[in-house]
């Protein structure tokens, strides 16, 4: 027999793409284009210039394109302040609350720490019931942090809905990974640190997204606790 007769037919590859698959794509697509599409339109606006926007020409491309609204913006400089304070109180209260957020949810899933009950009831107990803005604000009065940075991180600085996320994510992590970390001579620090958050990223990329967006999003705050108006 010859080689030719021990040929194989080469068998054709299936499509990869099912019509499931298509058609979870398409509506992926349409809802990530209801998501930026209104940012288009902001943007293009932003560089129209103000007849265009009040004849409604303006869709998502600029329409008799300037930079008006720009150079406004950057000539004043108070503007600028705000941004870039912003941006500062946003990153500092982000760290600072995905730091408590960990260091609250991780001790929370070891059944050997005395008291894991009431703690964990402690904190459900502030999503159900709180004091209100009075009893805050005199909180914070009395700690001396009004008109102050702090004022706007400290008292809102650990989310127990967020904390309940972190403390479900470790504790469906498999136990035999601390096992075996502890048997290597680990401590609870060293375990948090080297087994658990190197497979937590993706909920601490989003609780930290989570964090972000919301003191970005504050304005009732600066108005209960800030006078001055650097701040």
């Amino acid at each position: 027999m010859t080689a030719a007769t021990h040929a194989v037919t080469p068998k054709k590859k299936k499509s990869i793409w099912t019509p499931a698959q298509i058609i979870l794509v398409a509506i992926i697509f349409l809802a990530v284009l209801t998501c930026v599409l209104p940012f288009l339109n902001v943007i293009a606006i932003s560089l129209s210039s103000k007849s265009a926007i009040l004849r409604g020409d303006v869709s998502f491309w600029p329409v008799e394109f300037e930079t008006q609204a720009y150079e406004i913006l950057f000539a004043d400089k108070s503007m600028i302040n705000c941004l870039f304070y912003t941006v500062k109180l946003t990153v500092i209260y982000t760290a600072i609350a995905m730091v408590m957020t960990i260091l609250m949810a991780y001790p929370l899933t070891k059944k050997r720490l005395r008291g894991r009950q009431f703690f964990s009831f402690l904190a459900l107990f502030t999503m159900y019931f709180s004091g209100g803005i009075i009893p805050v604000y005199l909180n914070v009065k009395d700690f001396g942090l009004l008109d102050s940075m702090w004022s706007l991180i400290i008292p809102g600085v650990l989310s127990t809905y967020n904390m309940i996320i972190m403390k479900s994510f470790f504790a469906s992590l498999p136990g035999e990974l601390e096992e075996a970390a502890t048997i290597d001579g680990a401590n609870d620090f060293q375990i948090l640190i080297q087994v658990f958050l190197p497979l937590s990223l993706a909920s601490i990329a989003t609780l930290t997204l989570f964090y972000a967006v919301g003191k970005w999003n504050s304005f009732a705050d600066p108005k209960y606790y800030i006078q001055t108006k650097a701040l």
